[in-house]
């Protein structure tokens, strides 16, 4: 296995095409590239840029990643759990925990509120029956992302919580679809 193909299976999944790893990686640059350039005109310092721009990669990089056919047989493969899914969730705590140590204004209520929608959103997602699943995620990420908005939370830092809900309940945890 070439050094490519390697960390295209760690990044995105085993399997992933060509055309997999176009979308990802120019998903994953250009949202980085989007909130540095928010958060530069912010005035922020050094660290939270990095941060941002690391937290924005692994986001809507993620997002997109979670959609492909490869990562759905990768992540939904047998012998994959609803404990295997909510964990995936679960360790996603680390981006809001670092947000709310660098970015001036984010504070960790949000952090935590954004967290705990992401936790619900998933536990119902992975809890309803499976002809429900789909709606069930999108209904708990709409709501999620209206619940969000009162917080506060700072102009250049807004697309964290949407993107996050994405990649999780709307990509992460819906299987590869069936074919008709």
């Amino acid at each position: 296995m070439s050094r490519l193909s390697a960390l295209d299976s760690r990044l995105i999944a085993p399997g992933a095409t060509p055309r997999d790893r176009t979308v990802v990686y120019t998903s994953a640059a250009a949202g980085a590239l989007l909130a540095t350039l928010l958060a530069a005109q912010a005035g922020l310092g050094a660290l939270p840029l990095t941060v941002i721009a690391i937290v924005a990669f692994d986001m809507y990089g993620g997002a997109a990643v979670n959609a492909t056919t490869a990562a759905k047989l990768h992540f939904h493969r047998p012998g994959r759990t609803w404990k295997h899914h909510l964990a995936f969730v679960a360790i996603h705590a680390v981006q809001p925990a670092l947000l709310a140590l660098v970015v001036p204004g984010f504070t960790w209520t949000a952090a935590a509120v954004i967290y705990t929608l992401a936790m619900a959103g998933a536990v119902i997602t992975v809890a309803v029956p499976k002809d429900v699943r789909r709606p069930a995620a999108f209904a708990c990420t709409a709501l999620a992302i209206g619940l969000t908005v009162p917080l506060g939370v700072p102009a250049i830092i807004g697309w964290f919580a949407p993107v996050l809900l994405v990649k999780l309940l709307l990509a992460h945890l819906q299987p590869v679809d069936d074919p008709a």
